[in-house]
């Protein structure tokens, strides 16, 4: 028999209790150093292999990630870098939509595309952002990264803009937010879309029609007065809605599409197209609207250009379409690398002024002079 006193007792549950700690007690962190010294070779050596940005021997590069596998070391932590240097080389990209929508529209992708060719020059990635994240998305400004890039215009107002300018990122955009403190690319939205009109009324249209993007974030679709269309909160939706009337189209044929796809330019065309004095020509705020609206043509018989003409705006490729859109073309790939040196140069703390991107008129096989018994007396 084997008698314990109580102090034994005490003893050997303090022993377990420590005994059961220290197992539940993750193992401490293993460093780069720890690497190195198991290898035998400096730290700077090990931390070369790990970055590939020197020349190692291949045995000693052997040697250090044989011991940073036998000591479970996965990798310097991304963290530690961004602490130690305050850069994460990432650019946050903020657009409106959607994240698949972003992926369905050509313009945005030709744009990215651009934008990401001089990103990539200068090893920096980028973090897409929608907005419409719902309830459940981080606000804009809890991402880290380094700067910001409104890709699309939005907005006239963003209430994020506070928050970043005050971390010190650079803030580039393309018409809006407008604030002081973004730098902006701009294209003449309005006198680019006037234009297009001169030019359906130089084929003797007299009735024309416009396919606006959405007015606003959550704005209803359908028929709106030529002042909902002018007055709209995105800028590029406005000013394209103003050029339109400068340039002398029907105020009075105005609808607005609930988003940036084909079929959402059918369903806002098919409003106009049914009206008891339909138009004769549609100006459409962008290509996807347009193709939208020639696919509602089709739908009630109507031909391209010869019973309506139909133009867009931004310029991009459509190979699955058999014509050639008129459109205003901003060459949205050149207009992304043209961002792209921008944001270099911000990114770099040079001092960069807000610019200009010119777009130009790109007649196309999809407008033609008005049929005859529509033009009026």
């Amino acid at each position: 028999m084997v008698i314990v006193t109580p102090e034994q007792a005490r003893s050997s549950d303090e022993t377990a209790r420590s005994r059961a700690t220290d197992e539940a007690r993750p193992p401490a962190t293993v460093t780069l150093a720890d690497v190195a010294r198991r290898a035998g070779v400096a730290t700077s050596t090990a931390s070369l292999v790990f970055s590939g940005r020197g020349p190692v021997a291949p045995a000693t590069a052997e040697k250090v990630a044989r011991a940073a596998s036998e000591l479970g070391y996965a990798g310097p932590d991304p963290r530690a870098a961004q602490l130690r240097t305050g850069r994460t080389r990432v650019v946050g990209v903020s657009y409106d939509g959607t994240l698949a929508g972003a992926f369905a529209d050509p313009y945005q992708v030709a744009l990215l595309g651009g934008f990401s060719e001089l990103l990539d020059a200068e090893g920096y990635g980028l973090l897409l952002l929608p907005e419409s994240q719902g309830a459940a998305g981080l606000p804009l400004s809890s991402h880290s990264m380094d700067a910001v890039l409104f890709a699309m215009c939005g907005a006239l107002e963003r209430p994020d803009v506070d928050a970043l300018a005050a971390r010190g990122l650079p803030l580039l955009g393309t018409g809006a937010p407008l604030d002081d403190r973004v730098v902006q690319l701009t294209i003449p939205d309005r006198g680019a879309t006037a234009e297009i009109v001169e030019h359906l009324r130089g084929l003797g249209h007299t009735r024309i029609g416009h396919v606006t993007m959405p007015l606003a974030a959550g704005a209803r679709p359908g028929l709106v007065s030529a002042a909902e269309a002018s007055g709209a909160d995105y800028v590029d939706t406005r000013d394209r809605a103003r050029g339109f009337l400068d340039g002398g189209g029907t105020p009075e044929l105005i609808a607005a599409a609930s988003d940036l796809t084909v079929d959402a330019g059918a369903a806002a065309a098919s409003l106009l197209l049914d009206a008891d004095q339909p138009p004769t020509a549609l100006v459409c705020q962008s290509d996807l609207l347009a193709l939208g609206a020639i696919k509602a043509a089709g739908e009630r018989g109507l031909a391209v250009p010869d019973d309506l003409s139909v133009a867009g705006f931004d310029g991009v490729e459509t190979p699955w379409f058999s014509g050639r859109l008129t459109t205003a073309d901003q060459r949205p790939a050149e207009k992304g690398r043209e961002l792209g040196r921008m944001m270099a140069a911000l990114l770099r703390g040079e001092p960069v002024a807000s610019g200009t991107f010119d777009v130009r008129l790109r007649p196309g096989t999809t407008t033609g002079p008005a049929a005859s018994q529509f033009v009026a007396e």
